[in-house]
């Protein structure tokens, strides 16, 4: 008789992360020391690409809400398990962070006092912080949903129009809290 193997918990995942990253940390990394990397912009704003591109480049391990949720068979707009989503994706930033890595936050982040948690999370654990922002017009913002059409229910006009509204773009000075990006000419097209 076969014995199962152990249920996948959050805390056996953690565990086995946290592992897997001690059993690789004499790989060669770009930069120095922990590094958070902030991806921020609406939908269509070119995040995803970016974040990609600055994984590639930079080793990172990136954490994108919308991936996981679409992994896992979840509603995108489900707004309740998309906080928890991101929740335990910081939680595992902050975890790999203190192992000294890199870590890709694209959640948009539309709001500063959310830019604001992540960053000083991040200086409490002694690891620079950048903040990447991107940004587009609305009616760009659209034609660029329409033609990648990864959303079911397709994104009404009326729905970017709203979020253009309630979105946060960060200021000259928020910007100044942040560390210069290791990568500052790294060009992308959108997501």
């Amino acid at each position: 008789m076969r014995a199962q193997p152990a249920k996948a918990t959050p805390t056996r995942l953690r565990g086995a992360l946290r592992e897997a990253v001690r059993d690789n940390l004499k790989m060669e990394r770009p930069g120095c020391g922990p590094r958070l990397i902030v991806v921020c912009g609406l939908p269509g704003s070119g995040k995803t690409t970016l974040a990609k591109a600055l994984e590639s480049r930079l080793h990172a391990v990136r954490f994108a809400p919308d991936e996981w949720m679409d992994a896992l068979s979840l509603n995108l707009y489900d707004e309740e398990r998309r906080a928890k989503i991101e929740a335990l994706q910081w939680e595992l930033g902050q975890q790999l962070l203190a192992l000294g890595l890199t870590v890709i936050i694209e959640w948009g982040t539309w709001g500063r006092s959310e830019r604001d948690v992540l960053r000083l999370g991040a200086r409490a654990l002694g690891a620079a912080v950048e903040l990447h922002y991107l940004a587009a017009p609305m009616e760009v913002l659209f034609e660029r949903i329409q033609q990648r059409g990864a959303e079911s229910p397709s994104i009404e006009r009326d729905a970017v129009s709203r979020w253009f509204a309630i979105f946060q773009p960060p200021t000259l000075e928020e910007m100044a809290l942040f560390d210069q990006p290791l990568f500052p000419g790294l060009a992308c097209d959108p997501d």
